[in-house]
């Protein structure tokens, strides 16, 4: 689904139909990790991992970590590949599944 920053992320959802006004992001969350907020859209690197990666395999934990004062956010991404453990860069996606496309 179309982000309010308007990109494509298979983790956005959103339903304004007949008053309803629901908009949330439905990828899994590290603990401590900060609320989500739409506008967080905008600057999330999941889906130019998505876009970049292309793995079906690809399953990814998102944290979103506060400075002090509030005044900046860090986003921290975890990948994994649910045939072959984690992935060092999720941008690269899994260098395993990539070998065995090749052969």
């Amino acid at each position: 689904m179309r982000t309010p920053a308007g990109r494509e992320c298979s983790y956005y959802y959103e339903d304004f139909n007949r008053g309803a006004e629901i908009a949330r992001c439905r990828i899994r969350r590290s603990s401590g990790s900060a609320t989500w907020g739409p506008r967080q859209c905008r600057r999330c690197p999941v889906p130019q991992i998505e876009a970049a990666s292309g793995s079906s395999r690809l399953d990814l934990t998102l944290a979103v970590r506060r400075r002090p004062l509030g005044l900046a956010e860090r986003f921290e991404v975890e990948a994994w590949c649910t045939e072959h453990g984690p992935i060092a860069d999720p941008y690269v996606g899994c260098l395993e599944c990539v070998a065995e496309v090749r052969s």
